[in-house]
C-alpha cells in the first residue's frame, strides 16, 4: 500500500474499527482504489490502479465484499459524520432521497423486479426495466471550490421486489417504508441537528410525511395540484359531544388557484435554478392541512410556482413545517438538481459507485446484494 498524505490517511483510518486487522489490510486497498480508479469501481480495476495487478492472492480482496463480516450501517454512520464535519458543520443538514434501478439480468439475481424506467419513460410512453431497485440517501452540500451543490451518498438500501418477498414468505416493504426506515436511522445518528429532506413526488405520501414530522424531520416534496387541502380544525368548544374534528373547510384545488385572477403572485429571482443560473419565477403560498380518508393528517405550507415566460409547467411544492419562508423552501427544493448535472434520479447509479460497497461488477454486485439481504434480515436489523 503506498504512503498517503497525513490528512488523507486520517480519513481512511477512521473506518479501520469496522474490520478485523487482517480484513482491514485488504479493505484499505479497496477503499483507496475505489477513490482513485477511473470508470467502474470493480475489484480488478482497483487492484490495477493500486499496483497490485499481479497479486497472487487477489481472492482475498473479493472476500472483503462476499464473506467478511462488517457493518455497512456503521460504515454509513462514519461516512456521514465525516461529510458533515467537512461540508455542513453548522446549520441544517440538507438530505436528498431518491431511488434508482440497477439493470441486472440472470437467475442468480434474486431480488430483481420489473419497474418503470424513469430515464426512458415519459408521460405518454411507458418503458419497463428489469433490475435491482436501490434507495439512496445523500448529503446535499455546496462545494465552494466547485461553485455548485453536490449530492454525496452515504447510505444506500436495497428494496427487494414484491415477488422476491412473496416467494420467501417475507413482508414486502414499499419504497416509502424504506425511506422512513433510513431517515429515522439518520435521526438517531443526529438527534441534535435540524434535518431537511428533499425528495420527489414519489415520496409525497401522508404516512411517510407524518412519521418523519413527528421526529422533527422537515420534508420538502412536490405536491399534486388536485391534492385535498383543508383549513385547520377550529378549536373545540367545552362540552361538545362526539369525536373532535380533524379538519376545517375544504380549500380550492391548487389548479383552481393557478387560474384565478385574484391570486396574488410574488415575483422573485432564484439563484442557481437547476444549474442554469438565475431564474425569475412567480409564486404564491399559504398554509393548509393535507388529509385523505384513513390517512394521517399533515399540516403543510404549499408553494405554487409558475414561470412568467412559460419555460416550465406550473408546479406545487409542500413543506411539513408551515412556519418556513416560501423562498427558502424553493431554494432547498432546487438542490435536487445540482449545477451541471442531470436530474438526481438519473445520477444516483453513478453516484453510488463512490461507495466501496458497490463495485459495479456484475458478479460482485450480486454478492453485495446477497450480503446486504443477509445483514438486514438478521435479528439486529433496523425496525
Amino acid at each position: 500500500m503506498p504512503d498517503l498524505p497525513a490528512r488523507f490517511a486520517a480519513i481512511i483510518v477512521a473506518f479501520a474499527p469496522l474490520f478485523r486487522h487482517r480484513t482491514w489490510r485488504h479493505a484499505e486497498v479497496l477503499l483507496v482504489g475505489a477513490i482513485l480508479a477511473p470508470g467502474k469501481r470493480t475489484v480488478t480495476s482497483i487492484l490495477r490502479i493500486t499496483g497490485l495487478s499481479r497479486e497472487r492472492h487477489f481472492v482475498n480482496y473479493h472476500r472483503v465484499l462476499s464473506r467478511a463480516r462488517w457493518s455497512t450501517r456503521e460504515a454509513a454512520r462514519l461516512l456521514l459524520s465525516l461529510l458533515i464535519q467537512a461540508f455542513a458543520p453548522t446549520g441544517p443538514v440538507i438530505l436528498g432521497l431518491d431511488d434508482t434501478i440497477e439493470r441486472r439480468r440472470g437467475k442468480h439475481i434474486k431480488a430483481k423486479g420489473i419497474y418503470r424506467d424513469p430515464v426512458r419513460s415519459s408521460d405518454a410512453h411507458f418503458v419497463k426495466a428489469s433490475g435491482l431497485r436501490w434507495i439512496s440517501l445523500m448529503l446535499l452540500a455546496p462545494i465552494p471550490w466547485a461553485a455548485r451543490t453536490w449530492a454525496l451518498p452515504f447510505l444506500t438500501a436495497l428494496a427487494p421486489s414484491e415477488r422476491y418477498c412473496r416467494e420467501r414468505g417475507q413482508r414486502h416493504k414499499k419504497l416509502t417504508d424504506w425511506a422512513r426506515q433510513i431517515m429515522l436511522q439518520v435521526r438517531r445518528w443526529l438527534p441534535e441537528r435540524e434535518l431537511v429532506l428533499v425528495a420527489d413526488m414519489g415520496f409525497a405520501a401522508l404516512e411517510l410525511l407524518a412519521a418523519l414530522s413527528r421526529r422533527g424531520v422537515i420534508c420538502i416534496t412536490r405536491l399534486r395540484l388536485d391534492a385535498a387541502l383543508y383549513e385547520p380544525a377550529s378549536r373545540r368548544r367545552p362540552g361538545t359531544k362526539g369525536r373532535p374534528r380533524t379538519k376545517g373547510a375544504r380549500l380550492p384545488n391548487l389548479s383552481d388557484v393557478l387560474l384565478r385572477t385574484s391570486t396574488r403572485w410574488r415575483r422573485v429571482t432564484v439563484p442557481g435554478w437547476y444549474g442554469e443560473g438565475d431564474r425569475v419565477v412567480e409564486f404564491c403560498s399559504a398554509t393548509a392541512v393535507w388529509r385523505h380518508g384513513g390517512m394521517p393528517i399533515v399540516p403543510i405550507r404549499w408553494v405554487l410556482l409558475r414561470d412568467p415566460l412559460g419555460r416550465f409547467s406550473p408546479q406545487a411544492l409542500l413543506c411539513t413545517d408551515p412556519t418556513r419562508d416560501p423562498l427558502q423552501i424553493i431554494r432547498w427544493f432546487i438542490l435536487r438538481c445540482w449545477s451541471g448535472r442531470p436530474p438526481l434520479r438519473h445520477r444516483c447509479a453513478r453516484m453510488r459507485s463512490l461507495q466501496i460497497s458497490d463495485t459495479g461488477d456484475r458478479p460482485w454486485t450480486r454478492l453485495f446484494a446477497s450480503a446486504w439481504i443477509r445483514q438486514n434480515t438478521s435479528s439486529n436489523c433496523m425496525v
